[in-house]
């Protein structure tokens, strides 16, 4: 709809106010006059009358006055003249300044540019594996005690044979003791069972660490309303058991020593729990910890007593031959982008009962992994635009839940255990000398009783791939493709259509068109879907489909 103008104000008036305002005008001008004519001064400028005709050498002087003219306007002309010279040379040397400036600043800049790429040479990438296995080899350097956290979910995974070797092999008589953290979330008897097995090697240490340690400043603000501090203290994830069973055991060991202070690092892999642990024994926030995996990048000292100071240290770098469940669990592959977080979980549900899975989750009866992840996303409301599951980021919440501090699994512990060939007899004696056995006894004995375990029946069984192997030095560290024993997922895919065509081929059904390989694009798993029975009839048993491919 156009808008309607808007009418100007008319300047039209009555003939008496414009009569008026002339009177008043001509009375102000008379006024002015007079005021005018009393100091003398008159309106009008009086004309030169010039020369008059009856004077004397009246030629000479328009002569003079000529000349007086001309010389007053060539001066004009010349300050004129000077004025733009002035003003030009004024530009060129701004602009010659000007010119100066930008040759420093390019020359500056140049410098600078310089010295970020010598920087760069210098310094090596943080995120890279080279530097993270510096780091951890500095951090075993510099320990006189190593503590090696294990994930009680896993422990036997969670082992590193060639971080438990270097360690044994560095100078100083280094001692290592394993550290078993994380035991809320895995059923009483298996934490007892992987205590027992765990301690014919090295001294075991049982660990809940505080998830909710909070900074100084936080702990200052919260400490005035009482009420509500008692009542994040009680919180299960606030309660740290063991603290004081380690410290009792450190200061100790660091009395029986000569030294004036005790150095304990604090190795593993990603997302056991170190940080956990360090800022547990500190009692404030020392580190950076989170859900995220590698979160710290370098080595950091920590005063927990006046003799002893714990190292903190980033995760062990994984190799990539190990098999793919423990990469999907321990190694960094899916933050770092080289690995799919789909491929992850894949990897993962295979290892786990289904029946299991679906109880802890609450969900149907699934075929595969995406179809899991399809009703998971429904089920926790991860839906992008028109209503379609978003399984990438149901797939990294799963992740999440079994890496972080919140999923309850746990692995059997062998009934006949063997040791590793770098473990001898004399190792392990020597390794559990100097200690107060009795005492860590009592200790993980009292750690047992304050801690709330799991019921058996809600925790997920899982199947343990053994020690992961891990890279401690540069020149192991491959930067390119993984190792051929690390094709596992490929010849498990490869194994479902094998299998199917066996069964089609027993059943003598007609022979099928051959899929086209799909070009597969960067960032997108591509899940092999299976030939389905379109007829009405049930299936049975000797169907070419087989709906528990995942989960053999």
């Amino acid at each position: 709809m156009k808008r309607p103008k808007l009418r100007k104000a008319s300047k039209r008036l009555s003939c008496s106010k414009r009569y008026k305002i002339q009177k008043k005008v001509r009375e102000h001008n008379r006024k002015l006059r007079k005021e005018n004519n009393k100091k003398g001064v008159s309106k009008r400028v009086k004309k030169d009358p010039g020369v008059p005709n009856s004077a004397p050498f009246k030629e000479e002087v328009l002569r003079e006055a000529e000349q007086r003219r001309l010389q007053i306007e060539e001066e004009k002309e010349r300050r004129k003249q000077a004025k733009k010279e002035e003003r030009a040379q004024k530009r060129k040397k701004e602009k010659e300044d000007s010119s100066k400036e930008t040759d420093v600043k390019a020359k500056r800049a140049r410098q600078d540019e310089n010295e970020t790429l010598s920087d760069k040479r210098i310094t090596p990438d943080r995120n890279s594996k080279q530097f993270l296995c510096s780091e951890l080899n500095k951090v075993i350097d510099a320990s006189d005690v190593v503590l090696e956290v294990l994930d009680a979910r896993d422990p036997l995974g969670c082992r590193c044979p060639q971080l438990e070797e270097a360690v044994l092999q560095r100078e100083g008589k280094k001692k290592l003791v394993l550290v078993l953290n994380k035991i809320d979330l895995v059923p009483k008897e298996n934490v007892e069972r992987w205590i027992q097995c765990l301690q014919q090697e090295f001294p075991v240490v049982a660990f809940k660490a505080s998830t909710q340690i909070q900074d100084k400043t936080v702990r200052a603000k919260k400490s005035r309303i009482v009420a509500s501090n008692e009542v994040l203290d009680k919180s299960r994830g606030a309660a740290c058991f063991g603290n004081s069973c380690v410290t009792e055991l450190l200061t100790s060991y660091a009395a029986n020593t000569s030294a004036e202070s005790l150095r304990v690092g604090v190795v593993g892999f990603p997302n056991v729990g170190k940080s956990s642990l360090v800022n547990s024994l500190k009692g404030i926030l020392a580190c950076n910890a989170g859900v995220k995996r590698g979160i710290t990048k370098s080595m950091q000292e920590v005063h927990i007593l006046k003799n002893v100071k714990l190292i903190d240290s980033p995760g062990v770098v994984a190799s990539p031959s190990n098999p793919p469940a423990s990469m999907a669990l321990r190694s960094l592959q899916v933050e770092d982008g080289q690995d799919s977080v789909l491929e992850a979980v894949r990897t993962l549900l295979k290892q786990c009962d289904k029946n299991q899975i679906m109880l802890q989750y609450n969900v149907p009866d699934f075929r595969n992994s995406l179809e899991f992840l399809t009703t998971f996303a429904k089920k926790r409301g991860y839906l992008q635009k028109g209503g379609v599951a978003n399984t990438e980021q149901a797939a990294t919440a799963f992740l999440a839940e079994w890496t972080g501090a919140k999923m309850s699994y746990h692995c059997k512990a062998g009934e006949n255990h063997c040791r590793p060939a770098y473990l001898s007899d004399t190792v392990v004696v020597e390794m559990q000398s100097g200690w107060d056995l009795n005492q860590l006894k009592i200790g993980n004995e009292e750690t047992l009783k304050g801690v709330k375990f799991p019921n058996p029946a809600s925790s997920i069984g899982f199947i343990s791939k053994g020690p992961t192997a891990g890279l401690l030095t540069v020149s192991d560290v491959s930067e390119g493709k993984p190792a051929v024993g690390s094709t596992d997922t490929e010849t498990e895919r490869n194994d479902e259509p094998e299998q199917m065509a066996e069964d089609s081929n027993t059943a003598e059904e007609p022979e099928k068109p051959q899929e086209v390989p799909l070009k597969k694009k960067p960032g997108h798993v591509q899940f092999q879907s299976a030939p389905i029975d379109m007829s009405l009839s049930r299936a049975t048993s000797d169907d070419a489909y087989d709906f528990n491919t995942d989960f053999k």
